[in-house]
């Protein structure tokens, strides 16, 4: 509840505000008060509202009941148990001194509402939120299947990408889905982008292959930290179920299936070459990959911006605002938590 003194207070800051040209909406959003209120405050300075004065309850636990729950709670026969084992214990031994949910509160009171028994509190979830500044910050991993001319046959093709500069950093075809090489792929990743360790998150979906022992022994061994996507999100892995789309819904997937696992690594590697050098992306402001990850599409940015202004300035009367923005944000978000709503307070 707010005082007097500190309602004057308020009122004089936002008066002052307003008489210096602010609209009086613009200062309440700035002291985080709602405009309601400050007209509330202008009618009736002091509260109006009666201050309330209960009487004690009628079956508030005295101090010696209080102490009697805590001793029984703390017998060496019941230090282990919960009150939900407590109280039933009790009552056999012809005893009753407060329901389960009195003995909580209680013992809440008392700084004892801890784990009893050998109990241990649950491990926080490590944190799904990571932001990229550069390339090889953030990289993220998956597997996804390629058709054979065989019926209930596929290839699996293995896939890492840097989500900053959405460049493929490693690729390879396998017959079969597994953390070993899911693992000798990520060292032959990291040895190539010479990636130090504790410098670089993983971020994989919750798959056998990702979670195998033989893959988090490669990881821990190499010094990077794994990111999982969080359980009954499906599009926690977007980066890379993007990049499967755009492989399977391009003009270069192949009409027919692979005949062999060779065939569906040339295909493969080709599709590589041409997403990460040739491969305008949208999301990258018509950029190349390669380009995004050796800092090169800053000059490329550059010099379309200053022919979209050269354009407006030979022609502006066929420009209407301001021209194409070709700025790329510095920094990429991987499974970025919304922001907390500001809400006024009355």
């Amino acid at each position: 509840m707010t005082s007097a003194s500190d309602r004057r207070s308020i009122l004089a800051l936002i008066d002052t505000a307003v008489r210096a040209g602010a609209r009086q909406s613009a200062a309440c959003n700035e002291l985080g008060v709602c405009i309601r209120t400050i007209q509330r405050w202008h009618h009736q300075l002091q509260d109006g509202r009666p201050g309330a004065c209960r009487s004690k309850p009628a079956n508030k636990l005295s101090d010696s009941e209080r102490l009697a729950v805590l001793q029984a709670a703390n017998r060496p026969d019941c230090a282990g148990l919960t009150p939900h084992e407590i109280v039933p214990k009790l009552a056999d031994e012809g005893v009753y001194l407060a329901s389960e949910s009195t003995f909580y509160r209680v013992l809440k009171s008392a700084g004892q509402a801890h784990r009893r028994g050998r109990s241990r509190k649950p491990k926080a979830r490590p944190l799904t939120t990571h932001r990229a500044d550069g390339p090889n910050q953030i990289w993220c991993w998956d597997i996804t299947w390629l058709p054979s001319n065989i019926k209930g046959r596929f290839f699996y093709w293995y896939m890492v990408k840097d989500i900053y500069s959405r460049k493929l950093v490693m690729n390879d075809v396998h017959e079969a889905e597994s953390a070993d090489h899911a693992g000798v792929l990520m060292e032959r990743a990291c040895l190539r982008e010479k990636i130090l360790p504790d410098k670089l998150i993983l971020h994989s979906d919750n798959g056998s292959s990702m979670k195998g022992a033989t893959m988090l022994a490669a990881l821990h061994d190499l010094g990077v930290l794994p990111s999982f996507s969080r359980p009954r999100v499906s599009n926690d892995n977007a980066y890379a179920e993007a990049l499967f789309r755009t492989a399977k819904y391009c003009s270069r997937w192949p009409q027919r299936p692979f005949e062999s696992l060779d065939e569906a690594r040339r295909w493969v590697m080709e599709f590589v070459a041409w997403y990460n050098d040739e491969h305008l992306h949208s999301a990258l402001k018509y950029v190349t990959p390669s380009q995004r990850h050796k800092g090169h599409d800053r000059l490329s940015l550059e010099n379309r911006a200053h022919l979209y202004l050269e354009a407006r300035r030979r022609k502006p009367e066929r420009w209407a605002g301001s021209v194409r923005n070709w700025k790329l944000p510095d920094h990429v978000y991987l499974n970025r938590e919304r922001e907390p709503i500001n809400r006024q307070t009355a």
